[in-house]
């Protein structure tokens, strides 16, 4: 009995030792990478740094972009036409969110309290408390 024990205790410290090699060598490779967010941050500096006309018109301007003006904006949905959901959710002040598809279909519960820019250009405000829907479809 003793033998199988200590079998048994050799093999959970064999496992605890092997957990902790793959979560440290996961932790390392995470270090290395940037996040999404600090990848767009890197993105947007460098086009701010440079400031050439030619950079600015390569850029990829979205879809569509909504940000949120109000303290909280009610349900936004933005949708491939029958297809995915990419958004339907309330927004809170200042956020915003971009869309790149070549057609959404757009719903604001509120269309007073977001700010709509379609292929770069601004769609004119609703009016506070109204239902908005529409479809945006990308040039070309």
């Amino acid at each position: 009995m003793g033998l199988a024990r200590l079998a048994l205790a050799v093999l959970a410290v064999g496992a605890v030792v092997t957990l902790l090699v793959i979560g440290g060598r996961a932790l390392l490779a995470s270090v290395g990478t940037p996040t999404q967010a600090e990848r767009e941050r890197e993105r947007a500096s460098g086009l701010a740094t440079t400031g050439t006309a030619t950079e600015e018109t390569t850029a990829q301007v979205p879809t569509v972009r909504v940000e949120c003006l109000a303290d909280t904006c009610p349900t936004v949905t933005v949708r491939v036409p029958g297809g995915d959901v990419l958004q339907h959710r309330e927004m809170s002040k200042g956020e915003e969110v971009s869309y790149f598809e070549p057609e959404l279909d757009v719903v604001l519960s509120d269309a007073g309290t977001v700010s709509v820019t379609e292929n770069g250009k601004p769609r004119e405000q609703g009016e506070q408390g109204a239902r908005q829907a529409f479809t945006v479809r990308a040039p070309g």
